[in-house]
């Protein structure tokens, strides 16, 4: 979609045929892992590699990363990319792993890097929820100014 960012654009079809367009600016994937290798969740340096990877094959810009481990266990780390940021806290003595998955444009797939880090951390069960945000309408109506073209970057 040319010079516009219409990230996702969900089409309801009512009776009488109105359609309702959803845009916005972002995609936030909140994601619960379950049961997933502890002596991974307990590894920064497998978390950072796994956490950078999950942003280049989701088509991300990486800007930069820092990751912590925490004393006895547990990581924690972000991983901020040009079109916003991927995060984790991982908890291994209890085989879990909070993610975020924060994306906007229209050239990156945050389920992608889901998949890749479910697989990765050996996740037996895993819940996600995915989040508008920037929700054009919105940014429109509670604007103090009149916003006729809103993207994803001002031009």
């Amino acid at each position: 979609m040319p010079n516009t960012l219409q990230i996702l654009i969900k089409q309801f079809n009512y009776e009488g045929g109105f359609v309702l367009k959803l845009e916005q600016l972002g995609r936030h994937i909140l994601v619960e892992f379950y049961n997933c290798d502890c002596d991974i969740l307990g590894d920064h340096e497998v978390i950072e590699e796994y956490m950078c990877e999950a942003a280049r094959i989701s088509n991300a810009t990486i800007v930069t990363s820092c990751f912590h481990k925490f004393n006895p266990w547990g990581v924690s780390g972000a991983v901020i990319i040009q079109e916003s940021h991927l995060t984790i806290h991982t908890w291994p003595e209890y085989g879990y792993a909070s993610v975020d998955l924060f994306t906007c444009g229209d050239s990156v797939n945050p389920w992608v890097g889901f998949n890749y880090l479910e697989k990765m951390l050996k996740s037996e069960r895993s819940e996600s929820t995915e989040i508008a945000r920037g929700m054009i309408e919105k940014i429109k109506n509670f604007s103090h100014k009149k916003l006729d073209n809103i993207t994803h970057k001002p031009m």
